[in-house]
């Protein structure tokens, strides 16, 4: 492994500037510097590794083609990193053309990751608004057919960002990565933001639906949820689940089925509690597991066992660790 190793109570050498020298910005995708909601600026430093969970699970979505804090940190470092804490591998989730080649490439370079491809909701609008969404979900196609990737997504609905305007299309996207998802045999994973009612409605509409459906960020409440354990739809849950104030969250976490839960980052978004805001990465998988397992009021070991098994029954079963 590399000097990527997490020591509990430590942040990963990796992930240290003043180990790691900055790389330039046109490096790739680079999270912005300022808070979404509260415009004020974050914190760029990688939070201290938690402690290994007692039973490895899988981080079931991370971008990871994105630079966040100070330094850019290889999809090889992300995962030795997340590796020694008990996470032994990674989904890593398409949103464009660039970031699912991207995502396809880590998925046959490193055994511990898997690919999903997908056009993200917020741009399909856009897309079809300048004749070119054909293209990009043609390219999309081809790479849902390559080795190593287990998902079409994140696709979905997303009525925070895009307004009415682009609803239809958004929605006609959603069909297309569905047909895909059932044609190719693979799981599906949902951008739901906004858009429950909605999301449901293509879901249950959708001539062919693929057999494994994953609510990515889960941000329902007990409702959905509810509506979710009814259609053997997996709810991934990530950090925001240990906000203060994601009431809604943890009541859905109480009633989901145990056979459908999920745990994701969403890196480099959506670090958990005490570090919101902070850049995220696969190594803080452990911290979420916890307040979960708290929630639940389920022994932790149990429940990781139980993410991992769900994992395996969402995507087909791989061997993560090196």
């Amino acid at each position: 492994m590399s000097e990527a190793i997490a020591n509990p109570g430590e942040t990963p050498a990796a992930y240290r500037p003043e180990i790691r020298p900055a790389t330039a910005e046109n490096d790739g995708p680079v999270r912005s510097q300022n808070d979404e909601k509260s415009k004020k600026r974050r914190r760029l430093e990688y939070p201290p590794a938690p402690e290994p969970l007692p039973v490895p699970v899988v981080d079931n979505h991370a971008h990871l083609d994105f630079r966040d804090g100070m330094v850019r940190v290889t999809v090889a470092e992300h995962l030795d990193a997340a590796q020694s804490v008990g996470v032994n591998g990674a989904i890593l989730v398409g949103y464009d053309v660039a970031s699912s080649e991207f995502a396809v490439r880590a998925a046959q370079d490193d055994p511990r990751a898997r690919a999903a491809v997908a056009i993200h909701p917020n741009d399909a609008p856009h897309l079809e608004d300048s004749n070119s969404y054909d293209e990009a979900f043609a390219r999309i196609g081809e790479l849902a057919a390559q080795p190593g990737v287990v998902a079409v997504g994140e696709t979905g609905l997303d009525y925070f960002r895009t307004e009415e305007w682009g609803r239809s299309a958004q929605q006609k996207s959603f069909f297309d990565h569905l047909a895909l998802a059932f044609e190719r045999g693979l799981a599906v994973q949902i951008h739901d933001r906004d858009a429950h009612r909605d999301v449901v409605a293509v879901l249950n509409d959708a001539p062919a639906r693929p057999a494994s459906v994953v609510f990515h960020c889960f941000s329902g409440d007990a409702e959905l949820a509810r509506i979710c354990n009814r259609n053997g739809w997996y709810m991934s849950f990530s950090g925001s689940v240990t906000f203060k104030n994601s009431h809604d969250l943890r009541s859905a976490l109480r009633v989901a089925d145990p056979h459908l839960i999920l745990v994701e980052t969403d890196s480099p978004f959506l670090t958990p509690h005490p570090y919101r805001g902070q850049p995220n990465a696969p190594y803080m998988v452990p911290q979420t597991m916890r307040l979960m397992a708290d929630v639940r009021d389920a022994e932790l070991s149990q429940l990781c066992q139980q993410v991992m098994f769900n994992t395996h029954q969402a995507y087909g079963q791989w061997t993560a660790a090196r």
